[in-house]
């Protein structure tokens, strides 16, 4: 069965930290491209990172630059999204998704989703 299951996420105070697991299941993430989105309470979903493993090369939304990183995994089939400085309007839930081309295809799979909170 082909499945992103997503792990971590959860309740942090602003400036604090999280990291999110995106697991690859049933597929090998050679030649994927991972993006993270997320959506808030009456917005938009928006992409906020992706990683491409067939070249290592990085997306981020301006939003989130130098306070997010993306990583892969490859031998635990595995994209990471570490997340520092958090503030409250990171609140969201977290979606990882493949797509078999690039950061900018139409991805074919998506993970679950997980709730991140940022409050004091």
């Amino acid at each position: 069965q082909v499945q992103l299951v997503q792990s971590g996420g959860g309740l942090v105070q602003p400036g604090g930290s999280l990291r999110l697991s995106c697991a690859a299941s049933g597929f090998t993430l050679d030649y994927y491209a991972i993006g993270w989105f997320r959506q808030a309470p009456g917005k938009e979903r928006e992409g906020v990172s992706c990683i491409s493993s067939s070249d290592g090369s990085t997306l981020y939304a301006d939003s989130v630059k130098g306070r997010f990183t993306i990583s892969i995994d490859n031998a635990k089939n595995t994209v990471y999204l570490q997340m520092n400085s958090l503030k409250t309007e990171d609140t969201a839930v977290y979606y990882c998704a493949g797509d078999s081309g690039s950061c900018f295809g139409g991805y074919d799979y998506w993970g679950q989703g997980t709730q991140v909170t940022v409050s004091s």
